[in-house]
């Protein structure tokens, strides 16, 4: 139902407008079947152990759909949702959360003061989200009319069975849970917890990924820094109880990070007179965080992951019916590479000693997915794979990930910067590592790329509602090109100028060579050839070449022109509007 054709869709339109105007919620669409999915290496006979899944209605899916881009793009364009909450947006990830934080246990370092984090658990989060509540933050976002109407509609009166085999128990009415297994339900709890974050303290630093919460507060005092965060967790437990949430002081965790050789007290915290526990290391977002910051052992616990995901490679790799070395190399990246990358822009500050560590996993999985000896160079290997050391790696996820963040001018991870003072205490004190941005940096100005002019991300240029679609004519796609002699392609060329022969032809092309990249457009009369940045892809030269050729067209007075590229990659981007965050494609 979800993915129908747009005809079909479109007999469905009254129905759907109807349902929203005249405030109509089908009642089987309140209905779940919930299958419990027994966790990995849990005890099967704890009801507790089991994760529900809930399959709801298809149609009514679709029309979540619907809604939730509309109210997505409402939410972020008012900026309703704290720059803090990386959670399920568009631009974000984990590694904002796990950066933020590295870069503020980095500056409390050379400032040779303690840092606090508190790592709270909240209790069955979804399953105790209050109904109200979520209504109330529409409402204090200035939501009116249909909207909350129909999410209320959404909310109430649901009920579910649950399906073991074929077996349906009876029916049972949710309360206070917001619906598992929808569309809008993620939008809708991110959008009621995110207030969470306006109840601290401007002392007091906090993140949030969905639900996982994480304060900081730093400080030379350890008994101030104590009493700071008290005051944040009584503040953090009164809108809990406000909102319907229980943090969990057992499932917590708090880390002391200090540098300091003299003896000083870990701090004493209460959640509802329960002490939190504070730990030497804890793990925050899949990154093992120790409270000296070495990453030492988030680096042995990932090369014992890795090693153990090398046993995969080692099966498929029998020589008497193992895969070719492109799909072990596949394998390769997808489970192991993708685990060493994951964190990679916050570990690599580690010791140089500690990241060679995952060296030899590296070079081992080369080795098998080629079937070289253990004695192959190191350098053949990357050559015969196409790859590169995990050193460089890592500088280039950086180098990437920096860019990122300097496109969205409102990312929290902009404000790291350091400012002059805190910068002459790196100076006067270099064997302090620098934080992520600072570092990175660095890194561009040594590597001559830091002047790159980074354009600024457009995630939300276009309303859900009014999304611009654009078609292409495709003559050639009955042919394929290694069964089709050239002469074919010249006469359905030609037959094509020939319907379209009152249209202008302006070509357009894109070139990338090893230290070149450019694009040209063709006119009738002109030929124009612009130089573009190194460093960039030829799908972005293929693009930009379309861009110029607009630019040109809309000074023209002629109205009727006909655009040839070759790019059948942008021509897909260019369909598909509202899922690309391209800044060339936006322009376009």
């Amino acid at each position: 139902m979800v993915k129908l054709a747009l005809a079909p869709l479109n007999q469905n339109q009254p129905t759907i407008n109807r349902i929203w105007e005249e405030h109509l919620f089908p009642s089987k669409w309140r209905e779940a079947t919930v299958i419990p999915i027994l966790k990995p290496g849990k005890d099967p006979g704890n009801p507790l152990n089991y994760r529900p899944i809930a399959l709801t209605s298809c149609f009514c899916k679709t029309l979540e759909r619907m809604i939730n881009a509309r109210l997505v793009y409402e939410l972020e364009v008012n900026g309703c949702i704290s720059p803090y909450q990386s959670g399920f947006r568009r631009g974000r990830s984990t590694t904002d959360n796990i950066a933020f934080l590295e870069s503020q246990i980095r500056n409390a370092f050379v400032k040779r003061n303690h840092l606090v984090s508190i790592f709270f658990d909240l209790e069955k989060a979804y399953d105790r989200t209050w109904r109200y509540g979520i209504l109330r933050a529409l409402s204090d976002f200035g939501f009116r009319g249909h909207l909350p109407t129909f999410i209320q509609q959404f909310l109430s009166f649901r009920h579910f069975r649950v399906r073991v085999g074929t077996t349906l128990s009876d029916t049972f009415i949710q309360s206070e849970v917001v619906p598992q297994g929808s569309v809008l339900t993620v939008t809708l709890f991110i959008a009621h917890i995110s207030s969470i974050i306006s109840v601290l303290q401007p002392s007091i630093s906090g993140t949030l990924y969905v639900d996982d919460l994480q304060i900081s507060c730093q400080g030379s005092d350890i008994y101030r820094i104590q009493r700071q965060l008290q005051s944040a967790i009584n503040d953090l437990v009164g809108w809990c109880e406000q909102n319907g949430h229980t943090i969990s002081a057992v499932k917590s965790s708090c880390v002391h990070f200090c540098r300091k050789r003299s003896l000083h007290p870990d701090p004493t915290l209460y959640v509802h007179n329960q002490p939190i526990p504070v730990v030497s290391k804890a793990r925050f977002l899949g990154v093992i965080f120790d409270s000296k910051l070495t990453f030492l052992p988030h680096i042995l616990d990932l090369r014992k992951r890795c090693e153990k995901a090398l046993n995969i490679l080692k099966v498929l790799s029998n020589t008497s019916w193992g895969a070719d070395k492109t799909s072990l190399l596949r394998v390769y990246q997808a489970v192991i590479l993708s685990r060493i990358d994951y964190g990679s822009v916050v570990y690599g500050s580690a010791r140089t000693s500690a990241l060679r560590k995952l060296d030899p996993v590296h070079h081992s999985a080369l080795r098998i997915c080629t079937g070289a000896f253990r004695t192959s160079p190191v350098q053949s290997l990357y050559a015969d794979c196409s790859q590169i050391c995990l050193d460089f790696r890592r500088k280039q996820l950086s180098a990437n990930y920096y860019f990122k963040i300097m496109s969205m001018p409102n990312h929290p991870l902009r404000s790291t910067f350091l400012n002059s003072c805190i910068n002459r205490l790196y100076n006067a004190r270099p064997f302090n590592v620098r934080p992520f941005m600072d570092r990175t940096k660095l890194f561009l100005e040594e590597s001559a790329l830091i002047s790159l002019d980074v354009k600024q991300s457009t995630f939300f240029s276009f309303p859900p509602w009014s999304v611009p679609s654009i078609n292409y004519i495709d003559p050639f796609s009955l042919f394929h090109k290694a069964s089709t002699a050239p002469v074919v392609f010249y006469q359905v060329f030609n037959l094509h100028r020939s319907l379209y022969s009152q249209y202008v032809p302006v070509f357009t092309d894109g070139s990338k060579s090893t230290n070149y990249v450019g694009c040209s457009v063709a006119f009738p009369d002109s030929v124009s050839a612009y130089r573009l940045n190194a460093a960039l892809s030829i799908y972005t030269a293929e693009a930009t070449a379309i861009s110029c050729a607009l630019q040109r067209i809309s000074s023209e007075n002629t109205r009727q022109f006909c655009i040839y590229t070759d790019s059948m990659s942008v021509l897909q981007s260019l369909q598909q509007t509202e899922s690309s965050n391209n800044p060339v494609i936006c322009d376009i």
